[in-house]
């Protein structure tokens, strides 16, 4: 037995954010994603966390400069939690006692249009 695709109406609709990370220490794709979820979780609870759908697309490295390490990404959520989202990350500030700032630098709908913020 196959299973069935979807139709595209009964999909979720994603936005795809692209955003900027500014950390003094460096990091790695699964360090973002713990920052991510840590923060959507400490500041929207778990019961609203879950209905994000948070995904960590895309992650580069962008610069080092001699006091930060800068990193770009793209990060999917569902349509309706864009704010929320937005405002969880902008309030992470710490990841292993070490200084972060994670700011959104662009919202579209596909990865393809997100990806000419980076």
């Amino acid at each position: 037995m196959r299973l069935k695709v979807l139709p595209p109406t009964l999909r979720k609709n994603n936005r795809y954010l692209t955003v900027e990370i500014k950390t003094v220490s460096p990091i790695s794709k699964d360090d973002l994603v713990t920052i991510v979820w840590d923060a959507c979780v400490r500041f929207q609870g778990e019961a609203n966390t879950a209905n994000f759908n948070l995904w960590v697309m895309k992650f580069y490295e962008t610069a080092i400069k001699e006091e930060y390490f800068e990193y770009k990404a793209i990060v999917r959520c569902q349509r309706g939690f864009v704010d929320d989202v937005r405002s969880a990350l902008a309030l992470a500030n710490m990841y292993r006692n070490d200084r972060i700032a994670i700011t959104t630098i662009g919202l579209s709908g596909t990865i393809q249009a997100s990806q000419k913020y980076i």
